[in-house]
């Protein structure tokens, strides 16, 4: 009897059937095809050559069924494993007899002292760095363009804002070197990650079959001679699996990089806003922006960043369950959400990446609405400085505050009645001030160039930094 859904899909078919979004919509063709069935089965090969490579050394694989091994471990047949799991109920059972079948000579010594976990978790721990490895493709590619952007606008006056409401100037170089740092150190910090494999330790870690095969005192040498044939490192000491909470940390870092990603695409969204219109992401000449309003322009893509790392930022606290509920030696309970945990984790960070990349090297800064947003707000910043300039004039202080305070809110009350903003003249017109300071000064004290501090500076010193990283 068939397991359900193992029949044979008509290629016609298939869209009558549920497919995942990740198998089509988001991620990339390179991260899927590391996630993919075909690669997940010639990585399991692998290590099962790998194995019978390093056994022949100690005698337990003839030469011949080496070499027969080798010369069919990329012989994939899919359909015929499906054919023999729908009667085993075994994935990994069902690949091995389909690669026995292929191997009359070698067949019979497959798997030989070896658990599942052994293999899996090996050909696991490969995938896992496949994956990383292009992420960090990924974040030098995003850092590059985010150098470019910064280098670009490290100068230009912005309005900056906090509680979402004007506050005083900054650069748009510096706004955009806020996210870049933040991805430049998950950059580091991926960089810097050590992924391990079970190693061959056998049904609870102990390698006791693998010690009766070759003897005990050779079971050093024997991981250590697989561990150079995979090229991955090992973990010491381990139960029927890997310790689970590597896991918890691989999804810990991806959830670490959509954090400036999402605040990147939220801001974009609320600057997008015809009230602000400073960024705008870019927009097809055929693009449909909604079905009812064709004048519309919407941020779907930064939208879809959101989304995707609002789903994404959970997946450690499920892979901590997995880490933490792994009972004694082992139990299965992590393994039906891990066949989706893992591959659609890193499938969502990388289309997160692809798309903020996108974003980036296409996204619009209007200078007409930056403009008119520090007509209107930059002003109200120039406040303090006039109050501190005439105070060390001889200004009485708590005079000078007051009277800055009732030209901001007739100010507030011009721009809200959708006039220009009237402060800086009104304050050179103030016979207060003029008693302390020019109209010259006071004009000079609202000049916004002269008002951002180190962003200027700060921002092209990080866009240095992240060439100079990205360059080795």
């Amino acid at each position: 009897m068939k397991r359900p859904g193992r029949d044979k899909i008509h290629p016609m078919s298939q869209y009558e059937q549920y497919l995942s979004p990740f198998s089509w919509r988001y991620g990339s063709s390179e991260m899927r095809r590391i996630w993919s069935e075909a690669n997940k089965r010639l990585t399991w090969r692998r290590v099962w050559v790998a194995l019978a490579r390093v056994q022949s050394g100690f005698g337990l694989v003839t030469a011949d069924q080496l070499a027969e091994l080798e010369r069919n471990q990329d012989n994939l047949d899919i359909e015929r494993a499906l054919h023999i799991e729908a009667e085993i109920h075994h994935d990994l059972m069902a690949e091995l007899k389909t690669f026995a079948e292929q191997c009359p000579l070698g067949g019979g010594i497959l798997h030989l002292g070896a658990t599942s976990m052994d293999v899996e978790d090996n050909a696991e721990a490969i995938r896992l760095r496949q994956s990383l490895s292009l992420l960090q493709i990924r974040l030098r590619e995003i850092l590059d363009i985010f150098a470019g952007r910064i280098e670009q606008y490290a100068a230009t006056p912005i309005m900056a804002f906090t509680h979402l409401q004007p506050a005083e100037p900054s650069t748009l170089g510096y706004r955009l070197a806020f996210y870049a740092q933040d991805l430049l150190e998950d950059y580091h910090a991926l960089s810097g990650l050590t992924v391990r494999g079970k190693g061959f330790k056998g049904a609870v870690g102990t390698g006791a079959a693998y010690a009766d095969l070759i003897g005990l005192e050779h079971m050093a040498d024997f991981e250590a001679q697989l561990s150079h044939q995979l090229g991955l490192p090992f973990f010491p000491v381990t139960s029927q699996t890997y310790p689970r909470r590597q896991d918890f940390t691989i999804l810990n870092h991806l959830s670490s990089i959509a954090v400036p990603l999402y605040k990147l695409a939220f801001d974009l969204r609320l600057l997008q806003s015809p009230s602000l219109g400073e960024w705008s992401e870019p927009f097809g000449e055929r693009q449909v922006g909604s079905s009812a309003m064709p004048f519309k322009r919407n941020p779907i893509q930064s939208e879809k960043i959101d989304s995707l790392a609002r789903a994404l930022c959970v997946a450690p606290q499920v892979a901590w369950q997995n880490a933490s509920h792994s009972l004694l030696e082992r139990t299965l309970d992590d393994s039906a959400n891990r066949r989706t945990l893992l591959p659609e984790a890193f499938l969502a960070v990388d289309e997160l990446l692809v798309t903020a990349r996108r974003i980036l090297s296409g996204m619009k800064v209007s200078d007409t609405a930056i403009q008119r947003n520090l007509a209107n707000y930059a002003p109200f910043a120039c406040t303090e400085r006039v109050m501190m300039a005439a105070v060390k004039a001889g200004a009485d202080r708590q005079v000078a505050h007051e009277r800055l305070r009732e030209h901001a809110l007739t100010a507030w009350a011009e721009i809200q009645a959708g006039r220009p903003n009237p402060l800086v003249a009104a304050l050179a017109g103030d016979a207060y001030f003029l008693g302390f300071l020019s109209a010259g000064q006071i004009q000079a004290l609202s000049t916004v160039e002269d008002y951002v501090g180190i962003a200027p500076h700060s921002a092209r010193a990080l866009a240095a930094a992240i060439r100079e990283t990205i360059k080795t």
